[in-house]
């Protein structure tokens, strides 16, 4: 997991007990490498579903909408569809 700092050149690895995490805190981070990264290498499955809403909040965040009342509801909205709250 440390690894991909420096093959992606962002985020933060988090180690915990038994575990770690790799967290991209940038919202601009996530706009310009992570999005890229996975528009060019696709996951499968319900997962593509999952990373187009992902990729949905992105955008919004990425201009700031998540600081209105209608970004943050459109965001919460897209949060319940998704994983298990997507029906299909």
């Amino acid at each position: 997991m440390e690894g991909l700092i420096g093959f992606l050149g962002c985020g933060k690895y988090f180690k915990r007990k038994g575990a770690g995490d790799f967290k991209v805190l940038s919202i601009a981070d996530l706009n310009s490498i992570i999005v890229p990264f996975f528009l060019e290498y696709q996951l499968q499955g319900v997962k593509s579903f999952n990373f187009a809403d992902f990729r949905t909040v992105a955008e919004i965040m990425g201009v700031k909408g998540h600081l209105t009342t209608e970004g943050l509801a459109k965001i919460q909205a897209i949060k319940m569809g998704m994983n298990r709250g997507r029906l299909s």
